[in-house]
């Protein structure tokens, strides 16, 4: 990939040193110094030669992975596993035909990872939901997405908005040596200015930060006068050298500053940093207590993982924890930050995803899992860099998707207005919560936005748009299905109670009692309190699944008796198709009318209530 978030050691070398030989022997060595320009050169050398096997384009393809070119990376790692490869290979390889929007072809190539790695949990979170991609594609937005015009054709990234000024890192300053990486300069931390809701498309250095190394990205305190921000080992002398002695090997670490006559200075290294590993794209919380950051320390689940680290009162720092499995993966976590309502954004190439690298949200508060943000922050390529200013209410990311202006672009991200429909579901005679119960949110116009089952606490969560009006169905066996409405919200949290009422039929060794199955004068619909009772019966049936029903249903006195005879066959079948339409098989229930031949109060003037009493549904239980 051509960004250095990744570039400074972050992933681990792939070579396996089984198959190098003198033929590999110079372009490994430009592979195991990250220099995969190069590397491309030498090993494409080879192949024009025929000099090139399996392991040849395995090293072409993690090469042209490394620097993101999906196209490249697909093509070499389809050569490589006609032979059997180590599992990484097959991830990686799935990951760029997930960028190539390849996706069944993906999900081949994750099966053979999963065959061969069973117990890594990209792999069992893959194998528990193989439908996860439809549920991304069809998530609710969460933010629009805009391009800005002040990318450059470098990698741009990074960004992190303070005081109305937006500071980022680029590779743009072409007065900077190129890096063997991506051939690109080194990175500069640079500043724009950002007002009403636009960008300056001119952007300066900052010179009291930028050196000779790689710099950035930046966190800054809330008060602007404390900076935590990534820079080369080298500047602390710190690096360790290569197997033979000839080239110096550097870590991207974290250094502070502080402001003084608005410049930074009083420049140090963190006390955690280290020669061995890498720790990097700080972020502070808003009280500055804690700073979270990347980095592949022991301890790390997979090749980076995010951390945080306690700040104390004096400035010292406590010891460095892993944030653990719902955050981190066998893969690369990457470009933490932390917002002010304690919610990280990070990215992930190890947790369900669009392709490449996506961006996640974690409740640090809570314990839930990690929420992907779907479409459009997130792509078929590396998303990631996503800091979010909640007091102006604007996001930035970082991508490298098709219809940027360089490798890496800086996309602006406005959040799209949200509720978070919390619904809970209680036993209404009882007051229990109700768990598994399932619930099935609807639009106005009856399209289906969400599904979810209660958990242990009788909660189901879901992400609506604002200003919209939504129906909950909720249903469990033993209780009757009911309908609750959601009035239109402005956004934000909104808790709605749908409770149930557990189904009391009495059955008989002849009958299913229910309350009165009403309909309205000269009609044969179901009304909403008679599908209540109907329901009741089917969840009968459903406990005795060889009970078998004949429905009568009669009519009041009103009307010719050949009306009414028609109008209670209408309402006989209507009781029926209502029944089999929740599942009931059709040879389990049937019905007839009679009219006002039966009535169930005979009188000469009835009054409404013994009209309504007599117009009515029976079931009687053919077989039990």
């Amino acid at each position: 990939m051509k960004k250095i978030y990744i570039a400074l050691s972050f992933i681990l070398v792939l070579t396996t040193g089984k198959a190098q030989n003198k033929d590999t022997k110079i372009a490994d060595k430009l592979y195991s110094n990250y220099d995969y320009v190069d590397a491309v050169k030498e090993y494409l050398k080879l192949t024009d030669k025929g000099k090139a096997d399996t392991y040849v384009f395995k090293q072409l393809g993690d090469c042209y992975y490394n620097v993101f070119n999906s196209i490249e990376a697909e093509k070499w790692y389809a050569q490589a596993v006609t032979k059997q490869q180590d599992a990484e290979t097959y991830f990686r390889y799935a990951q760029m035909l997930k960028a190539n929007t390849k996706y069944n072809e993906a999900a081949e190539q994750m099966n053979k990872f999963a065959s061969l790695a069973p117990n890594d949990k990209r792999a069992q979170s893959i194998n528990e939901d193989g439908n996860y991609l439809a549920k991304l594609l069809g998530k609710t937005k969460m933010f629009d997405v805009h391009s800005l015009e002040f990318n450059s054709k470098y990698s741009d990234f990074g960004p992190y908005l303070k005081d109305n000024v937006i500071y980022f890192v680029s590779a743009r300053n072409t007065a900077r040596k190129t890096y063997e990486w991506n051939d690109q300069p080194f990175l500069d931390v640079y500043k724009t200015d950002f007002k009403d809701g636009k960008v300056n498309s001119k952007s300066v250095l900052v010179d009291d930060l930028n050196t000779a190394y790689h710099e950035g990205p930046v966190t800054i305190s809330t008060d602007g006068n404390t900076m935590y921000f990534s820079r080369e080992s080298f500047f602390d002398k710190k690096f360790v050298k290569s197997q033979d002695k000839k080239t110096k090997m550097g870590k991207m670490n974290i250094f502070k500053a502080t402001k003084e006559n608005e410049k930074w200075t009083n420049i140090s290294a963190v006390s955690f940093n280290s020669k061995e590993y890498n720790t990097s794209s700080p972020s502070l919380s808003k009280d500055g207590k804690t700073l979270y950051f990347t980095s592949d320390m022991p301890g790390t689940l997979g090749k980076t993982d995010v951390w945080k680290v306690a700040v104390n009162g004096d400035g010292s720092f406590g010891k460095p924890e892993n944030l653990g499995d719902k955050v981190n993966t066998e893969g690369n976590e990457m470009s933490a930050f932390i917002a002010d309502n304690n919610t990280l954004y990070f990215a992930s190439n190890g947790k369900k995803g669009l392709g490449g690298l996506d961006v996640f949200a974690f409740d640090t508060t809570k314990n839930n899992e990690a929420i992907n943000l779907g479409k459009p922050v997130n792509s078929e390529k590396d998303d990631f860099g996503f800091t979010f200013n909640q007091e102006q209410k604007t996001a930035f990311l970082s991508s490298n998707r098709d219809g940027g202006q360089g490798d890496d672009d800086i996309y602006l991200a406005i959040p799209v207005c949200n509720v978070n429909l919390i619904a809970t579901v209680h036993d209404k005679k009882t007051g229990l919560v109700l768990a598994n119960t399932n619930i099935t949110v609807v639009d106005e116009n009856k399209n289906v936005v969400g599904n979810a089952v209660s958990d242990d606490m009788g909660n189901a969560n879901f992400r609506l748009e604002c200003d919209k009006a939504y129906f909950l169905n909720v249903d469990k066996s033993g209780y009757t299905s009911d309908v609750f409405p959601m009035d239109k919200s402005k956004g934000g949290e909104v808790a709605l109670n749908t409770d149930l009422s557990p189904i009391e039929a009495i059955v008989t060794e002849t009958e299913v009692i229910l309350n009165e199955i009403n309909f309205e004068f000269n009609r044969s619909n179901i009304t909403r309190d008679g599908a209540t009772e109907l329901d009741k019966l089917v969840a009968v049936m459903n406990q005795y699944p060889e009970m078998v029903i004949f429905a009568k249903s009669h009519t009041d006195s009103r009307g010719d008796d050949k009306y009414n005879m028609i109008l209670s066959q209408r309402r006989a079948k209507s009781t029926v198709q209502y029944v089999i339409s929740k599942g009931i098989a059709a040879a389990r229930i049937s019905g007839e009318g009679f009219g006002e031949s039966e009535p169930k109060v005979a009188c000469d003037k009835c009054t409404e209530e013994e009209h309504q009493k007599n117009r009515r549904s029976e079931f009687m239980i053919i077989k039990k």
